[in-house]
């Protein structure tokens, strides 16, 4: 594939937008640690939203949805789509728990949630998981996707595309801090959605393609085009929808998608003005990244089992690429070759934008963990601000060259995926419980991240595997992995609860007086304290949380309600499309009554 001048003028000057936007906040942003990772707690609701979209359209998000379509159909996507249920919830109840919190970073709530040397630990050791591990694999899979399509697009070696796309992110991730981050998404988001749209319409088009409905009739695409899976097979259905609906959302830890919030998510909720503005984002957030954003992937897919409806035909077509890299995902970039002149250049930086948008976040969010988690509480106490910002812009080159180095390793973005949810399975109870339930303590979330995290190895690395979960001869179905590593996990946790002590009276009263959580959870405390003529309640207002739960499903209605109705008038299937489409009104209706009767209303 040749590129022309208007593709690298186009290209380049993306390049240039995204540095400028970094040296230009430098000097605001290295002020202080507040300025790098928070941008001073000043950001505004639609400028956060936009940036988690930016943050969450990345350049193996297509790949993933080309992967999940052409092996298990646009159904497959419930692994993912699932997460809208924890996001709603993020919005209407822990929204507003995080800006209240008024912490550095998710993992600093461990210092106002516990108390004690299990605090302390737990904080310094997920400091580490997360903001390295975790980290460096997910931005390494971001890097794959990046390998795939220089490969694809553009012939280029592995080694050249990390250089090339890593450089630039980590100088401009390291200028600007949090700030530059946020901005360069403003931009990042509507090149990145300019490209998707424009290449989907385009490449639908192709004349080997046919057009809209001759995907729609062609015979490998028949079989892939239902959105919910095939309930006379039990297996899809298990495995693609009930799974994901009714245990993987809430049970599950996946970046992005943290049951209760947390991550890069809580980072833009605790950087908002205020409580609203937080609400705001997240709400925005979830109706683009659900509601909207999938289709254009998902018919550049559909596209791509007309041109390539295997892997065989996609390493015919380009055998240069190697043997490890080759899988269904590779499909996205296969049919990005495909643009015309000037178009190519937009996707190309559309891309780059998704890449940069994706890496640059991870980067700050996982150096903040370093500084104020790590470094600042074993190492230096005393740090000053300008050491603490000088230790996130060396954290931030570091974490960027682990990634590239395990990019290359690395083969498919969706086994990471997996390997992903199974760290994570059994924690998200926690998660959301930990704000309402006075028992959960440290041990609770050491034990259930320890559990997972071994579960999820011995699955991967023994026999444990097919002895428990082997066709016809194993010890549980072959879809129920994710459950078993959930139920054993949840069994580990509860146990360790009960059977260690409760956090000190002092660390649970001074949470409740500085979030006031409310509700049954927290009875017991707010009476002792009465008790002990302490008053911790600063407020008389009504639990929220039931009210939050209506909106929250109200929403989820909304959402998935738009994102069918998107569906079915691109399929053509126009009375279910508008039944669909009235859902959407009636439900939005229903969420504005409830969202007016909470008494914080964005």
């Amino acid at each position: 594939m040749e590129l022309k001048l208007i593709d690298y003028i186009i290209i380049f000057g993306f390049f240039a937008l995204v540095l400028f936007i970094g040296v230009y906040v430098s000097k605001k942003s290295g002020k202080d640690s507040a300025e790098y990772f928070l941008s001073g707690r000043s950001m505004p609701w639609w400028l956060l939203g936009l940036s988690m979209v930016a943050t969450t359209f990345s350049t193996d998000t297509p790949n993933l949805v080309t992967n999940l379509v052409r092996s298990n159909g646009v159904s497959g996507n419930w692994g993912w789509w699932c997460f809208l249920l924890t996001g709603m919830l993020t919005v209407f109840v822990y929204a507003k728990l995080w800006r209240k919190s008024n912490v550095n970073t998710d993992l600093e709530f461990y210092a106002i949630r516990y108390g004690g040397k299990p605090a302390s630990f737990l904080r310094k050791f997920r400091a580490i998981y997360l903001g390295v591990l975790f980290n460096v694999i997910t931005m390494a899979s971001v890097t794959l996707a990046a390998i795939k399509i220089g490969g694809v697009m553009l012939g280029l070696d592995p080694w050249v595309t990390v250089v090339s796309a890593g450089l630039i992110t980590v100088i401009f991730s390291a200028l600007g801090g949090f700030k530059g981050v946020v901005y360069s998404d403003f931009f990042l988001f509507f090149v990145a959605m300019a490209g998707a749209i424009g290449a989907a319409i385009y490449l639908v088009n192709l004349p080997e393609v046919g057009g809209l409905q001759a995907i729609l009739e062609n015979e490998n695409v028949k079989g892939k085009l239902s959105i919910l899976p095939d309930f006379n097979d039990k297996k899809a259905l298990i495995t693609a929808l009930i799974i994901p609906l009714a245990v993987q959302w809430w049970s599950s830890w996946y970046p992005g998608g943290e049951p209760g919030g947390g991550g890069y998510i809580a980072q833009r909720m605790l950087a908002a003005k205020n409580e609203n503005h937080a609400i705001g984002a997240t709400f925005f957030f979830n109706i683009m990244h659900y509601a909207l954003r999938p289709w254009p992937w998902i018919l550049v897919a559909l596209a791509s089992l007309v041109v390539y409806p295997d892997i065989a035909s996609i390493h015919e077509a380009f055998p240069n690429v190697t043997e490890d890299k080759l899988g269904h995902d590779l499909a996205y970039s296969a049919m990005m070759t495909k643009l015309p002149t000037g178009l190519l250049g937009i996707v190309l930086a559309s891309l780059v934008a998704a890449y940069m948008s994706t890496i640059s976040t991870q980067l700050n969010w996982g150096s903040s963990y370093i500084v104020y988690d790590f470094y600042k509480q074993q190492i230096n106490p005393n740090a000053s601000e300008k050491q603490m910002v000088n230790v996130g812009r060396i954290s931030t080159v570091i974490l960027m060259v682990l990634s590239a180095f395990l990019a290359l390793a690395l083969q498919d973005a969706m086994g990471v995926f997996n390997l992903l949810l199974s760290f994570g399975a059994g924690t998200g109870l926690i998660f959301i419980l930990r704000w309402f339930w006075w028992r959960i303590n440290a041990w609770s979330e050491i034990t259930a991240m320890f559990a997972s995290g071994i579960l999820a190895v011995l699955l991967e690395t023994t026999s444990l595997r097919e002895f428990l979960f082997a066709p016809e001869t194993g010890v549980f179905p072959e879809w129920a992995d994710l459950p078993f590593i959930m139920v054993v996990t949840s069994i580990i946790w509860l146990t360790a609860t009960f059977v260690t002590q409760p956090e000190s009276k002092e660390v649970l009263r001074s949470f409740y007086l500085k979030i006031q959580p409310g509700g049954p959870g927290w009875s017991k405390i707010v009476d002792e304290a009465k008790e002990d003529n302490v008053e911790i309640v600063k407020t008389n207002e009504k639990w929220s949380v039931p009210s939050g739960i209506k909106a929250m499903l109200s929403g989820v209605v909304l959402i998935y309600s738009i994102m069918f109705a998107t569906g079915y008038w691109i399929y053509g299937e126009y009375k279910l499309a508008m039944g669909l489409t009235a859902l959407v009104v009636v439900s939005a209706f229903v969420l504005l009554r409830v969202w007016k009767g909470m008494k914080n209303v964005f």
